[in-house]
C-alpha cells in the first residue's frame, strides 16, 4: 500500500511540473516578424512581446543584434515575475541592405528554455528608387 501511495505521489508531482517549468520561462507571443516588402534606406520597428511563463523572476541581462542595422531598445533590466507579461523593441534601418533580409536577435537571460533565447525578424528590402 505504501508503494502505491508512493507511486501516486510521484505521478502527481511530475504531471503538475509539466504545466510549468521550474526556473524562468521565456515564452513569446510570436517569436518571429516579416516586415515584408520595405524600400532601401527605410526605418521599421517590431515590439516582441512575451511572458515568464516559469516559476521563478526572469532577468534579462542583454539583447544581441549581429549587425549595426538592428537596435534592440525598450527591454526592461528590472525582474519580471512569473506570469507577468514584457517587451523588446527592435529596429532595422535598411540603408546600404538588399534583397531579403534575416536578423536573429539572442535575448541573454536566467531563462531555463534555450528556444526562448532567439527572435528572428525578416524583410524584403526593395532598390530605392532615384527619381529622373
Amino acid at each position: 500500500m505504501a508503494k502505491l501511495f508512493s507511486l501516486m505521489l510521484f505521478l502527481a508531482l511530475s504531471t503538475t511540473g509539466l504545466a510549468q517549468q521550474a526556473g524562468a520561462v521565456i515564452s513569446w507571443e510570436k517569436a518571429t516578424h516579416d516586415f515584408g516588402d520595405i524600400v532601401q534606406g527605410e526605418k521599421v520597428e517590431h515590439t516582441f512581446k512575451f511572458k515568464n511563463a516559469g516559476t521563478e523572476p526572469l532577468i534579462i541581462t542583454n539583447v544581441q543584434v549581429t549587425c549595426g542595422c538592428t537596435t534592440p531598445k525598450g527591454w526592461t533590466r528590472d525582474p519580471i515575475l512569473p506570469g507577468e507579461s514584457s517587451e523588446i523593441t527592435i529596429g532595422f534601418n535598411s540603408a546600404g541592405k538588399y534583397s531579403r533580409q534575416e536578423k536573429v536577435i539572442t535575448v541573454v537571460s536566467n531563462a531555463v528554455n534555450p528556444e526562448g533565447a532567439q527572435i528572428v525578424f525578416s524583410a524584403n528590402v526593395l532598390e530605392k528608387k532615384i527619381p529622373n
